[in-house]
């Protein structure tokens, strides 16, 4: 099995001109679907890895330009040390994968996020999968790890007041525009839909400035069990949305 999977997904009957350009992920629900089934939580983190793969790979068949997948957040350090141990393990091996079998895709692999907080090996394989894809004219995958949103806002505070100590920019600049183009989304649209499975009704610090206007899909269904057609139907519902941006 690939990283992503070779198998072509059956194309979604949503039509190009209403699909969102961005979508945003929390992947959620690992752990209590691996606890329905008397498993161990690394089990229920390795089951979302091959849901990661199945609605990854069709998102980017269906015509989705930017697909963000919140896989490690900067609050999962505090999990146990064995799982979080197991996910590193998941982490490498599939990123390994990834240089060999993802070869032959379009897919822009990025990463957003502290990467200062993962070990070397990690760190050499999130720039090598960077490097190797960059030049690909796909979809882009933004895999938030060590990423948390208040974190981003206050590193991009910080990278502007440090321009403005340099006098290379003006305070009376500083606009919505100038913190978008400091975070780790810098340059992308803000996602049009974000889709949280687990029927939690959190936004869990993910993309917290660019989801101001985002439509919200909560599903009841853990992400291990997360198929393209419930992917087709949070489509569905953000096709018949009627997206005002504050007007009338």
């Amino acid at each position: 099995m690939s990283f992503f999977g070779k198998k072509k997904n059956k194309v979604s009957k949503i039509t190009p001109d209403l699909l969102p350009k961005h979508i945003g992920i929390i992947m959620d629900g690992n752990g209590r679907w691996a606890k329905k089934r008397g498993l161990p939580r690394s089990a229920g983190h390795t089951a979302g890895a091959k849901t990661f793969r199945k609605i990854t790979r069709y998102c980017s068949d269906i015509g989705i330009k930017y697909l963000t997948v919140y896989a490690f957040s900067t609050e999962n350090w505090r999990r146990p040390s064995d799982e979080v141990a197991a996910l590193m393990k998941l982490f490498k091996s599939y990123l390994e994968e990834a240089l060999s079998d993802f070869k032959d895709d379009s897919i822009v692999v990025r990463f957003i996020g502290d990467k200062s907080g993962f070990d070397d090996n990690l760190r050499q394989l999130m720039t090598e999968n960077e490097q190797s894809s960059k030049n690909r004219n796909g979809m882009v995958l933004n895999i938030a790890m060590n990423y948390g949103s208040r974190d981003e806002i206050v590193r991009a505070v910080k990278s502007i007041c440090s321009k403005a100590e340099k006098g290379e920019i003006k305070i009376s600049e500083i606009d919505d525009n100038t913190i978008s183009e400091h975070l780790y989304t810098a340059g992308q649209p803000d996602p049009d839909l974000i889709i949280r499975p687990s029927g939690e009704y959190r936004i869990s610090n993910f993309l917290l400035w660019q989801s101001a206007y985002t439509e919200f899909v909560i599903m009841d269904k853990l992400w291990p069990d997360f198929q393209t057609s419930d992917l087709d139907e949070a489509l569905n519902i953000y096709s018949n949305r009627n997206r005002r941006y504050g007007g009338i």
